[in-house]
C-alpha cells in the first residue's frame, strides 16, 4: 500500500522511513501499548498511521535515544491517551526524564575534554615524530 495524501493514510512502510523506526519495531510499540491512538488497517488488515501518528512516533525516538526506559515511555503514553487532565504528571515525567539528560550531556562533556586533551597529546607526538611513548613521557595522567 503507497502514501494516500489525500486521506492522510500513511503505511507501515511509509512510517518507517518517515520516522527511522523498522516495520518488527513498529508492530512491538504497537503490541506495547507505545502508540496513544489505536493503528487503524485496512479491510484487508494492513495497518495505516496518520501523520499524528507519526509526529507521536518521532517524539518516541527521541525519548528512547535519549535513554527513557520502555516503562516510562508506555506510562507517558497512557497519560496522553487519558486526553487533557495529567497534564502535571506528563510535565513531571519529561521534567525527570530532561534533568536526566541533562546529566548525561555534562557527564560526557567531561569525557570529551579529556579524550580531547588525549588527541592534543597523541597528534603533538605523531606531528614532531618523537620517539618516546607519550604515556611514558608526558607525566603522569598526561597522556
Amino acid at each position: 500500500m503507497s502514501t494516500d495524501h489525500r486521506a492522510g493514510v500513511l503505511s507501515i512502510g511509509d512510517v518507517a522511513r518517515q520516522t527511522g523506526i523498522g516495520v518488527h519495531a513498529l508492530r512491538f510499540y504497537e503490541r506495547n501499548e507505545l502508540l496513544v491512538d489505536p493503528i487503524e488497517r485496512t479491510p484487508g488488515g494492513r495497518r495505516v498511521y496518520s501523520e499524528t501518528d507519526v509526529e507521536w512516533l518521532t517524539v518516541c525516538v527521541k525519548l528512547r535515544e535519549s535513554g527513557m526506559p520502555l516503562a516510562e515511555l508506555r506510562r507517558f503514553a497512557a497519560l496522553v491517551r487519558q486526553r487533557p487532565g495529567n497534564e502535571p504528571d506528563r510535565l513531571c515525567l519529561l521534567q525527570e526524564h530532561e534533568r536526566r539528560v541533562r546529566a548525561q550531556l555534562a557527564s560526557i562533556s567531561e569525557c570529551l575534554e579529556v579524550i580531547t586533551g588525549k588527541v592534543e597529546i597523541y597528534r603533538r607526538h605523531v606531528d614532531t615524530g618523537a620517539t618516546t611513548d607519550p604515556w611514558l613521557s608526558d607525566g603522569p595522567g598526561e597522556a
